[in-house]
């Protein structure tokens, strides 16, 4: 049944953590910028002209759209973005940033697969699992075919080379499999699958060992790869209980590597203090609340699992991203959506929004 209402409180959840963003990126970018084009809005610019505003394009759309037709999309989508994984290794359009090769370039226009990757396997996932018939048999048949893409993500994933793509997938994976209500078994095997195929690239890249030593002995490497992460406490330190202010920052002259990226939260902390980055901690936390609302309120498993899973993504990322660069756990590289700076991030970010603000317009009868 069709509530014909979105949630207006979800949605305006969505646009203060964009606008929260946005500002704390200008500032955490405008030195950068400055190199850049000699200008303080370079970063801002790029961000909404190709990221926020095709975003909400998408977003507008999609919200539109009703959630239901995405089932038949799934496979088509999900071999689409297996080729966009396979266009990163091909030479001359796909290129390497800071030793990984993650992106595709072409005409001047660049993008990161792997972000649509994220969206386009919740939603192939969610469709699997959503099968009517047998619950055992539904869930036995899509485990098998659940195998084949994922072991293909994650081998194009592993000649990346992107340890935190493979965190995600895992952990989506794991969400929506567990929202599903399958048996202790298939997580039990999920969990082993991922901390296996992740100790392999630990194994095989040597760095994200290292990063894991670094984090749980920071003395042996203040200068090398313990660097960021002694920089960005520094930062969220100096920031106190109420920031140094707005465009007040130290860190980002130079000092802390990926304050456009994923230090942005530390910028955050010192420019606004524990008061401003508890806010948009309780902004993501108030998003993930409404969109739980919405899944449970989805008015059939396919919207349930498609909302939770999206939500599951998004909070979980946040969450990383934060804990990760405030020295709770190792470093991971992952970025904080709707803040970090990527236009494929943000647009698929707002896109997946959309998917939820239309979920949110029905309910169960």
């Amino acid at each position: 049944m069709k509530n014909r209402q979105p949630d207006y409180i979800l949605i305006l959840i969505i646009f203060v953590i964009v606008f929260f963003g946005l500002v704390v990126l200008f500032n955490a970018s405008m030195v950068l910028s400055r190199d850049v084009s000699g200008q303080g809005y370079h970063f801002l610019n790029h961000q909404l002209l190709y990221g926020v505003i095709p975003g909400l394009i998408f977003f507008l759309i999609f919200q539109w759209l009703d959630y239901k037709r995405w089932q038949k999309a799934a496979f088509p989508l999900m071999i689409f973005g297996l080729i966009l994984l396979c266009l990163v290794l091909i030479p001359g359009l796909g290129y390497s940033h800071g030793g990984a090769k993650r992106w595709v370039g072409f005409g001047g226009f660049s993008f990161q697969p792997f972000e649509f990757v994220k969206l386009f396997f919740i939603i192939y996932l969610s469709t699997l699992l959503s099968k009517k018939g047998k619950s055992k048999q539904v869930i036995r048949e899509s485990f098998i075919p659940f195998l084949v893409v994922g072991a293909a993500i994650v081998t194009l994933v592993l000649f990346q080379p992107n340890m935190s793509a493979l965190v995600i997938f895992f952990l989506i994976a794991g969400i929506i499999y567990f929202l599903a209500e399958v048996k202790i078994s298939y997580l039990v095997a999920l969990a082993g699958l991922g901390l296996a195929t992740l100790a392999a690239f630990i194994k095989l890249t040597g760095y994200n060992a290292n990063r894991l030593i670094v984090y749980l002995h920071p003395e042996i490497d203040p200068q090398g790869i313990g660097y960021q992460i002694d920089q960005a406490l520094l930062a969220i330190g100096s920031g106190g209980l109420f920031g140094l202010g707005l465009g007040q920052s130290i860190q980002k002259w130079k000092y802390l590597p990926e304050v456009v990226g994923d230090s942005v939260f530390a910028i955050a902390a010192e420019e606004l203090g524990l008061i401003g980055a508890g806010v948009l901690v309780l902004l993501f936390i108030c998003l993930a609340w409404r969109g739980l609302k919405a899944a449970k309120k989805s008015p059939d498993k396919f919207g349930y699992l498609l909302a939770g899973g999206i939500v599951g993504w998004i909070s979980l990322q946040a969450f990383i991203n934060m804990a990760s660069i405030s020295g709770l756990i190792p470093l991971m590289g992952v970025p904080l959506p709707f803040v970090s700076y990527g236009g494929s991030a943000m647009i698929v970010s707002l896109a997946s929004m959309g998917i939820l603000v239309n979920i949110s317009k029905y309910k169960k009868n």
